[in-house]
């Protein structure tokens, strides 16, 4: 008898992240991006900019490190690396990428950037700890810890 190998995820279920996007060079605004499951490929989770969730839903390559989601305003895609700091015993998670606007977004048609961050603790070696991750990684971060807008 063969017993199934599990695969480990390396997008965390369920998370909750802080997001910062750019559309056409101008910053937008802080919000939380949150991942409530992912099933095989498949992601389901929210997007809050201004007080309210608003449903994504996409896909996500285990093998490429690569998520799109769609909104009912803007397509996400992006690449998910991970920075490790043992000295904290923090693992960073970090999604960056680009995103197009659709209608009935008021922005429709225009392209920016994103980058959205949750941590966990880091439980056993460091798997990734070489360059250091993008400033976006401690803004968003502080969203989540409830530094920013105080």
């Amino acid at each position: 008898m063969q017993i199934p190998r599990q695969t480990s995820v390396t997008l965390p279920f369920p998370s909750r992240w802080g997001i910062h996007a750019a559309v056409g060079g101008r910053p937008v605004v802080y919000g939380i991006f949150n991942i409530n499951s992912v099933t095989g490929n498949r992601v389901v989770g929210t997007v809050n900019f201004r007080g309210r969730d608003i449903p994504i839903n996409g896909y996500w390559d285990e093998n490429t490190k690569q998520l799109r989601v769609d909104s009912p305003y803007a397509t996400y895609s992006g690449h998910l690396t991970i920075f490790d700091d043992p000295s904290i015993r923090i693992r960073h998670y970090i999604l960056t990428g680009r995103l197009t606007m659709k209608p009935p977004s008021l922005q429709a048609g225009q392209y920016g950037t994103w980058v959205a961050t949750t941590d966990t603790v880091l439980a056993g070696a460091p798997i990734s700890s070489g360059v250091l991750p993008p400033v976006g990684v401690f803004l968003t971060s502080d969203l989540l810890k409830g530094a920013v807008g105080r």
